[in-house]
């Protein structure tokens, strides 16, 4: 059905011209952000409508390969089958089933932690768990380069708010002893996804006991894959049972559809159920991304096999485009940024390698500072040695075509 303009349509035109001359802009900048169009599931070979020939992805967050995998697929199915599409409500109306519960138990028992909240996305746990806990006889310190969904959800709280430098343990020091507040929480991505960078935990965690605050740490870019067994950042840097409250998502390496969660003390977990804004006013989690997810979370108990692989491969990449002469961000982390400095340049570079069969992003502001573009290369343990290396071949040949190398 088409409906006739308005009569007088003063307004729409006026927000069309204002919104319109900001996109010109975002263009004008080399900003702007177009989107491929994939035509096959996430693997590491993906197709694309722009290209004939499918092209290699190093792009994803799919960094332990299970968003395709068939045992993940088979479990989702059988969910599917055995709970139906959804359940049309809230949890705590008629929304809670009990692979629910299952997931729950199971993502606690992952973390060693003592309950677990499912949210529809981690952006929704990060909006909910601020404005539910934090009052405005509390403090939160929160790292400069936090996630947006961090931000927003510090936003919507009535704490008292404080910023220090990033990954600055001198900076967090100084606030944390200024603050009298009745309650403090220091709030860090576990790893800063725009720069590969790891938070430094154990130094966090120092300064949490020195100073009575409690430590929440995101871990979108770290569940599954970081550490020797994937249990995130707390395992790589060696203080699990130290961190308080741990954010992370199903969306990336644990599956790769969608989902989050908060898990941590019993007492928070219960007062997110009743509170927690989006927890109460989202549907649940469909039963086939919670029975895949529940597959996701056997396979890393039974081996630490795909972790292992994903460290293996983000050394090789690292490796070889350093000693190309690429300037990369961060260090262990399979994020890898290609520092390349001036956004159409990162956008142009990505065309090009797009044209060789590698699907690369190019990264500019709002994403990241101004002056900081760069190309995110994402590693997989579903990668082969012979996929990164031809990876790399590529971002040669074009590094040395642009002047970059």
């Amino acid at each position: 059905m088409k409906f006739s303009p308005r009569l007088f349509g003063a307004a729409r035109e006026s927000i069309r011209a204002i919104i319109g001359e900001e996109i010109s802009g975002i263009r004008a900048a080399g900003t702007y952000k177009n989107e491929r169009v994939i035509t096959t599931p996430m693997a590491p070979m993906i197709g694309v409508t722009s290209q004939t020939d499918q092209v290699l992805n190093f792009c994803s967050n799919n960094y332990l390969g299970l968003s395709s995998h068939p045992e993940v697929i088979k479990a989702g199915h059988d969910a599917l089958e055995e709970f139906g599409n959804g359940l049309s409500s809230v949890r705590f109306i008629c929304g809670t089933q009990t692979i629910h519960k299952q997931l729950e138990d199971a993502i606690s028992n992952f973390h060693g932690t003592e309950d677990t909240i499912l949210y529809i996305s981690c952006f929704d746990a990060n909006a909910g768990i601020f404005e539910t806990i934090m009052t405005p006889e509390d403090a939160i310190f929160s790292d400069q380069l936090n996630h947006a969904s961090i931000i927003d959800g510090i936003r919507l709280c009535k704490a008292q708010k404080h910023r220090y430098l990033n990954r600055d343990m001198a900076d967090l020091e100084s606030q944390l002893a200024a603050s009298t507040a009745r309650t403090k929480m220091i709030v860090t991505d576990g790893v800063f996804s725009m720069d590969g960078t790891i938070a430094p935990l154990p130094e966090i965690c120092d300064l949490a006991d020195k100073y009575n605050a409690l430590v929440f740490v995101d871990e979108c870019h770290a569940t599954g894959f970081l550490g020797n067994t994937g249990r995130g950042t707390d395992e790589l840097t060696g203080v699990q049972g130290r961190v308080d409250i741990i954010n992370s998502t199903l969306g990336k390496a644990l599956g790769g559809a969608c989902g989050g969660y908060t898990t941590g003390p019993k007492e928070v977990i219960e007062l997110l159920r009743q509170r927690s804004r989006p927890y109460l006013f989202s549907n649940t989690m469909p039963p086939a991304v919670v029975g895949a997810a529940l597959r996701v979370f056997e396979l890393l108990t039974e081996s630490s096999e795909l972790p292992e692989l994903v460290a293996r491969n983000t050394m090789h990449f690292r490796s070889r485009m350093t000693e190309a002469g690429f300037t990369l961000s961060g260090t262990e982390h399979p994020i890898v940024p290609v520092m390349l400095y001036d956004a159409a340049l990162a956008s142009s570079i990505a065309d090009e390698l797009l044209q060789k069969g590698i699907y690369v992003i190019g990264f500019s502001f709002p994403v990241v500072p101004k002056g900081l573009a760069r190309i995110r290369v994402q590693m997989s343990g579903a990668h082969t040695i012979e996929q990164i290396d031809r990876c790399v071949d590529a971002f040669i040949e074009v590094g040395k075509q642009k002047g970059v190398i």
